[in-house]
């Protein structure tokens, strides 16, 4: 097992004879090829999409001591494949799981699960599953009615924003006193616009309704950092959803600690920052 007091990031082989409390979360997946978290306390596990192979998602299930029928809620933010690739085989091997998502994506989902499995929420919403209070919010991304979620227990919280073209003002509010942030860093602009991508398909990762850059990503937590106030807590960002072809996670960060440097913000100070993996299961992070 290795612990590191520094970064708050438990990552263990085994969960046998250790007690572990509060909120935290773990990365299955995360980027254009598959995206699925792990989110939970000591009492109840979600999962927040389900967007790479069941089989990978058992597999990375069992390397943190659980079994498919622990899950307590699936929640999905929108349709798209590499959110809900194997939302039917979950759907039957977490059989103990109520799945939740908004209307618009319970109707694009309703060949996939059968309807009476899907509890649905509004784009702004606040319910509990377990222990874990969760509120959504509206994206703004091109599906039927793709939303984020910030979890919460104990006074600390956790936010998953991702597929979303802007940061609204609403956004950021419901993400701003966030604990621990997941939050899509998918293009470099320059390596987008000179990538193989089609010009119409530059357009739309562009747009309102695609997909954040690492200088909005950067922009993002810097506007969060002008209003923290804590020294003692410090934020804890995981930049997500990374292209394969026009991004890497060295870029990511890289770009976003020059926005932090030029801001007056240290990374590991002020903020502490990695980058989720695209296909590797990653370590336990304690909110």
């Amino acid at each position: 097992m290795f612990l590191s007091k520094a970064y708050g990031i438990i990552s263990c082989t085994s969960m046998k004879g250790k007690t572990f409390m509060g909120l935290r979360f773990c990365s299955f997946a995360s980027g254009s090829t598959g995206n699925c978290y792990l989110v939970r306390t000591d009492d109840t596990a979600l999962l927040v999409d389900c967007g790479i192979s069941g089989k990978r998602i058992v597999e990375a299930l069992g390397s943190r001591g659980l079994d498919p029928r622990d899950i307590s809620g699936v929640l999905i933010t929108h349709e798209h494949t590499d959110h809900t690739q194997s939302i039917r085989v979950i759907s039957k091997k977490a059989d103990n799981a109520g799945f939740y998502a908004t209307r618009g994506t319970i109707k694009a989902l309703s060949d996939r699960v059968p309807l009476e499995r899907f509890t649905p929420i509004r784009r702004t919403d606040s319910f509990a599953i377990g222990d874990i209070e969760i509120r959504s919010f509206g994206l703004f991304h091109d599906a039927s009615e793709p939303v984020g979620y910030s979890f919460t227990c104990d006074g600390r919280t956790l936010s998953i924003v991702t597929d979303t073209g802007i940061v609204t003002d609403g956004i950021y509010e419901a993400i701003k006193d966030s604990n621990a942030l997941i939050l899509e860093a998918n293009h470099e602009v320059n390596i987008l616009r000179a990538g193989p991508y089609p010009y119409e398909l530059q357009q739309r990762i562009l747009s309102d309704f695609g997909h954040l850059s690492n200088v909005t990503a950067g922009e993002v937590i810097c506007r969060i950092l002008e209003e923290h106030h804590d020294p003692d807590d410090i934020p804890y960002v995981l930049l997500a959803h990374i292209s394969r072809h026009n991004n890497t996670p060295y870029q990511a960060e890289l770009t976003v600690q020059n926005m932090l440097f030029e801001h007056g913000y240290m990374p590991d100070r002020d903020v502490r920052i990695s980058t989720a993996s695209y296909c590797d299961v990653g370590p336990d992070i304690m909110v």
